[in-house]
């Protein structure tokens, strides 16, 4: 959605009106998620995509009259049963699509919103995309919302504040989603369906040991959408020359370094660290460091089996306890029979993404048309 609104900026600041397309909810195996987006100019280029290429040229047409007519539609997509060339998605999946015209009338606020985004601050946008009476909370009404303040509407008070709060919540784990409320904001209604997308800054992603893997680590990484710090102790190694694609490079010891890090408020349950640095006096503060702070999205710490046994034993004597101890994937990484750094770059970020979404880790096999892991059936996404 970033790179989607920073292309449909350029166009609205020309005066176009933009056909705006996102993706507000998902269902079963959607090959792309809440708040993916595509945008239309007045010239017809396009940007961005809301299914991979299932139902683009249809919501491509929907931005196209939503452009023409300056009113916004929710369309429902989903597998086409009788014709599998009519609109559907052939992974077998649903998704509602906010189509929407984008105009300097349409979204006066959007100025403010790309300041936020250019300058990393959180910021959340809440559009209403449904509305059963069409009444205060008319559909393409939007409110913007950052941790201390807020521009535009929803259409009443009561609503906007829930949302407010709702949307606040949201930011700080960078989700977005579609939620209904009543008229007067009850989030147990149905009347009004808004959605929530959130712009949090991008996740950290902390790199100890300023090695050849940790450079293929933060290459991957950043690809990935996380901000990479990679630090060191050792001043030789880390340098921003062997380590191009970190967004920071820190000569520091690792733990003091994570310490300050936590005391300031810079890490959250979005973070990940990987410790790269196979040496016991870099390794053992830092990992007990690491394993007594509550919110980390994942610790992980290369090495062998055997390394990994002498470890434990010194985080042991350096007084972690078992549950502190649990938190740790070591050695770090699935088993994909990784040799290299950027093959090992790949194990890691792997299990990374395999913990945030719950995912097995196990081979994806198709069989009999159906997408499913290997040894269970699953409606989970193939993708």
């Amino acid at each position: 959605m970033r790179d989607v609104l920073r292309e449909a900026y350029a166009w609205y600041l020309a005066g176009e009106s933009v056909g705006l397309a996102t993706v507000v909810s998902t269902f079963r195996s959607a090959p792309r998620p809440a708040g993916a987006a595509m945008a239309v100019s007045q010239s017809g280029a396009v940007v961005g995509s809301v299914s991979g290429g299932c139902v683009e040229a249809d919501v491509y047409e929907e931005a196209r009259q939503a452009q023409a007519t300056g009113r916004p539609v929710l369309r429902r997509y989903g597998v086409s049963d009788q014709d599998a060339f009519a609109v559907g998605l052939s992974c077998g999946g649903e998704i509602e699509v906010f189509v929407e015209p984008l105009s300097r009338r349409t979204f006066p606020e959007l100025p403010m919103l790309m300041a936020s985004l250019a300058s990393a601050e959180p910021v959340a946008t809440a559009t209403v995309v449904a509305d059963a009476n069409a009444g205060a909370g008319t559909p393409g009404r939007r409110l913007v919302i950052w941790p201390d303040r807020t521009a535009g509407s929803l259409g009443s008070a009561a609503l906007d504040g829930t949302v407010t709060v709702d949307a606040r919540g949201l930011l700080e784990h960078g989700t977005s989603v579609l939620t209904h409320y009543g008229r007067a904001g009850q989030r147990q209604g149905e009347e009004v369906a808004v959605f929530v997308g959130s712009f949090a800054p991008a996740p950290r992603l902390l790199v100890f040991g300023a090695l050849d893997f940790a450079a293929a680590v933060a290459e991957l990484g950043t690809y990935l959408g996380y901000r990479v710090t990679v630090c060191d102790a050792r001043p030789v190694f880390a340098t921003t020359a062997r380590l191009p694609h970190a967004d920071e490079v820190v000569v520091r010891w690792p733990h003091e370094y994570l310490a300050e890090e936590a005391a300031a408020g810079r890490l959250d349950d979005r973070t990940v660290l990987a410790v790269l640095t196979h040496d016991p006096k870099f390794d053992v503060p830092l990992l007990a460091t690491a394993l007594r702070l509550p919110r980390l999205a994942y610790v992980g710490a290369l090495g062998s089996r055997a390394t990994q046994r002498d470890r434990l034993v010194r985080l042991r004597e350096a007084g972690l306890n078992e549950e502190e101890l649990s938190r740790l994937a070591a050695p770090a990484g699935l088993d994909l029979g990784a040799r290299t750094p950027q093959e090992t770059a790949v194990s890691i970020l792997a299990e990374v993404i395999a913990t945030r979404w719950g995912g097995s880790g196990r081979r994806l096999t198709a069989t009999a048309g159906r997408i499913h892991r290997a040894g269970q059936a699953d409606e989970g996404s193939a993708f």
